[in-house]
C-alpha cells in the first residue's frame, strides 16, 4: 500500500482501535486507554507496514519479531496495575511500543532486547517522543536485570517455557509479572503475584489469564536459539 497518512487520519485510526478493539473487548483501565489514543503507534513499525499499524493483529518489525497485537499490549498492561511510582522491568523491548505504553503509566522503565539493532532503534524513537524515564539495554532478558531490583512490575513479551527464577527473585512483594508460558503445544499468558509475608515456597499465586501467540523467549532460563 502506497498511500501516505497524515496525522488526522493515523489519529482517526487510533481511536477506532481504543473504540473497536480495546473498548468493546473490556479493557477499562481509563489510563491504559488514555496511553494508547496517545501514542503514534505507526511510528513503531516500518514505513512498509504502517498502513497495518492499527489493525487488529501483530505486525511485523524485522528480524523475525512482532509488535503485538493492540489487544494484548492493554491486556498485559491492565493486569500490572500500575502506578506513578512504579519501577517496571519489560523483557523484550521490540519496536520499543510497549514500553511507551508503560512510561505514560509507571515512573521508571528498564527494558530489555536481545537484538542490538530493535534495541537501538527503539532507544532512539522513545527518546524522541520525549519518554526520558526509560533506559532500553541490550542483554539475555531471561536473566533480569538484578542492578535495579526489585520492581513493582515485570512484563515479559515473548513465550517462555517456564517462569525464569531471576525473574521470580527480581520482584518486589506484592508486585505482579505477566508472562506467556507454553503449555504443551499452546501458550498461556499468566500473571504471577508476590505475596508478602509468604514462606518462599508459596509466596508466589500464579493465575491462568488467556491462550495467546508470542515468539519463543531466547536465553540462558528460555529457549536455545
Amino acid at each position: 500500500m502506497g498511500t501516505r497518512l497524515d496525522d488526522a487520519e493515523y489519529a482517526r485510526l487510533r481511536h477506532c482501535m481504543v473504540n473497536d478493539q480495546l473498548c468493546a473487548r473490556h479493557i477499562e483501565n481509563k489510563q491504559v486507554l488514555e496511553a494508547m489514543e496517545k501514542i503514534p503507534r505507526h511510528m513503531f513499525v516500518p514505513a512498509t507496514h504502517r498502513h497495518s499499524a492499527y489493525s487488529d493483529g501483530p505486525v511485523p518489525i524485522g528480524l523475525g519479531q512482532t509488535i503485538s497485537q493492540p489487544y494484548i499490549v492493554a491486556r498485559m498492561t491492565e493486569l500490572l496495575h500500575l502506578s506513578s511510582t512504579h519501577r517496571v522491568l519489560e523483557i523484550g523491548t521490540g519496536s520499543g511500543y510497549q514500553a511507551a505504553v508503560l512510561a505514560e503509566l509507571a515512573g521508571t522503565v528498564w527494558t530489555i532486547e536481545r537484538h542490538l539493532e530493535l534495541a537501538r532503534r527503539a532507544e532512539e524513537l522513545l527518546l524522541e517522543l520525549g519518554y526520558t524515564n526509560v533506559t532500553v539495554m541490550t542483554a539475555d532478558g531471561t536473566l533480569g536485570f538484578a542492578d535495579a531490583a526489585p520492581y513493582d512490575a515485570i512484563i515479559v513479551t515473548a513465550a517462555a517455557p517456564r517462569v525464569p527464577a531471576c525473574l521470580r527473585d527480581q520482584l518486589r512483594p506484592s508486585g505482579r509479572m505477566v508472562i506467556p508460558v507454553a503449555a504443551g503445544y499452546n501458550q498461556d499468558l499468566r500473571l504471577i503475584e508476590r505475596l508478602p509475608d509468604e514462606p518462599s515456597d508459596r509466596c508466589f499465586r500464579e493465575t491462568s489469564i488467556l491462550g495467546c501467540v508470542f515468539v519463543p523467549l531466547i536465553g540462558e532460563d528460555g529457549y536455545s536459539k
